[in-house]
């Protein structure tokens, strides 16, 4: 499955990077593309544990997830 997320909080490179760190830690998870411009990470993910995984990977980060 593939998900945009909206996430708080990102205002720079330095933020989009700290994010594609933090999801690339999550095994088994694809990502497909990070922007802080755009506010969201769209990922790619084979079950509703692997999505909440990178949930608790970005706020574990500092950012907040909007849903």
């Amino acid at each position: 499955m593939v998900k945009v997320i909206k996430i708080d909080g990102m205002s720079c490179g330095h933020c989009e990077n700290r994010v594609k760190n933090a999801l690339s830690a999550v095994e088994g998870l694809k990502i497909i593309r990070v922007s802080a411009s755009e506010d969201l990470a769209e990922i790619e993910y084979a079950d509703e544990a692997l999505f909440q995984a990178a949930v608790d990977a970005i706020e574990d980060a500092g950012y907040d997830v909007i849903q």
